[in-house]
C-alpha cells in the first residue's frame, strides 16, 4: 500500500523522501555505537562524583593489552604485570585510605576510586625500581598514594625510593598523608621552576600537569639532562598531544602510546605515552 502511493507521488518528492529515509537510517546506524555512552551520561549526571580526572576501570581487554604492552617493553612476563595490577587493585589498605580522604575533603558522595591506566604507571614503578619520580600535576593525589604504594613495596624489597609531585595549587595533594607521606612529598609552585631546582637523576618522570603542548614540551626539556640512563617518561596527555612523540623524536628515545578504554564510563578515555 505505503509503496503504491510512493510510486505515485512526484520525482521530486519521491527523491526527497529516499534521501532523507537514507540519513535517517545511517544517523541512527552511527548513534547505535554511542548509546551505551549516553546511557552512562545520563547516570552519571545525576550523581555526585568527580568532575575531571574520572574513576573508572579499564575493561578486561584493554587491562590485558596494557599487560602485553608492558611485557613487550619490559621484558617482564605478562603474568608478572597482572600480578602487579592485581596487587595495587587488591589493595584494600591503599583504597580505604583513598576513599577516607575523598569522603574528608568533600570531593564528592558518590566517587567510587578506581586507578584506570595508572595501573599501567604502578607496574612500571614496580619493575623499573625507581630511586627517584616525580610527577607534576597531582591533582587530590591519586597517582601520588598509587606511585607510593608501589614505593613502599619496593622497599620491602630492598629497592628505596622516593616521589615528588609538583603543583602550584596549594591544596593539591591532600591525599598524599599518613604512611605514604612517608614515601613522598609535594613542591609546590610552577612546575617547570620546581623542575629546574631538582638536582637528582630521575628514574621515572610523569607529565600530567599544564596541558598545553608548549608547557608539556617545556618539562622535558628541562628534565632531559636529567633523567637517568635508563630512565623511563610517560605522559598522562599523550591522547591529545604530540609533545612527548616529538620530543622522544628529538631526542632519540623510542615511543609507543596504550589508548585507554574505560569500563562502564561514558569518558572515551585517555592513555599513557611512553618514552624509553
Amino acid at each position: 500500500m505505503l509503496l503504491e502511493i510512493g510510486r505515485q507521488l512526484p520525482r521530486p518528492v519521491r527523491n526527497f523522501l529516499k534521501v532523507a529515509l537514507r540519513r535517517q537510517v545511517r544517523r541512527a546506524f552511527a548513534m547505535s555505537y554511542y548509546r551505551d555512552s549516553m546511557r552512562l551520561i545520563g547516570t552519571w549526571s545525576k550523581l555526585r562524583t568527580e568532575d575531571s580526572n574520572f574513576y573508572y576501570k579499564l575493561t578486561p581487554r584493554n587491562r590485558s593489552h596494557l599487560a602485553h604492552l608492558l611485557s613487550n617493553l619490559t621484558g617482564e612476563s605478562r603474568s608478572s604485570i597482572l600480578t602487579y595490577f592485581d596487587e595495587l587493585e587488591n589493595d584494600e589498605v591503599l583504597r580505604s585510605h583513598i576513599s577516607d580522604a575523598v569522603r574528608d575533603a568533600k570531593y564528592g558522595r558518590d566517587i567510587d576510586v578506581n586507578y584506570a591506566r595508572r595501573v599501567g604507571w604502578y607496574a612500571i614503578a614496580r619493575i623499573i625500581k625507581p630511586k627517584v619520580i616525580i610527577e607534576t600535576g597531582v591533582d587530590h593525589g591519586v597517582g601520588s598514594c598509587v606511585l607510593t604504594s608501589a614505593l613502599a613495596r619496593n622497599a620491602s624489597e630492598g629497592f628505596r625510593g622516593r616521589y615528588y609531585g609538583t603543583d602550584i595549587n596549594p591544596k593539591a595533594g591532600k591525599l598524599l598523608r599518613g604512611k605514604y607521606a612517608e614515601y613522598g612529598e609535594i613542591l609546590y609552585g610552577d612546575s617547570i621552576e620546581s623542575l629546574k631546582k631538582f638536582s637528582s637523576p630521575i628514574d621515572l618522570f610523569i607529565n600530567d600537569s599544564d596541558h598545553s603542548v608548549e608547557y608539556e614540551m617545556s618539562e622535558y626539556h628541562v628534565v632531559a639532562e636529567k633523567m637517568t640512563e635508563h630512565g623511563v617518561i610517560l605522559s598522562d596527555n599523550a591522547h591529545c598531544s604530540d609533545s612527548l612523540d616529538n620530543f622522544s623524536v628529538e631526542a632519540g628515545r623510542s615511543f609507543v602510546f596504550f589508548s585507554e578504554k574505560p569500563e562502564n564510563h561514558w569518558y572515551p578515555g585517555g592513555g599513557i605515552g611512553i618514552s624509553f
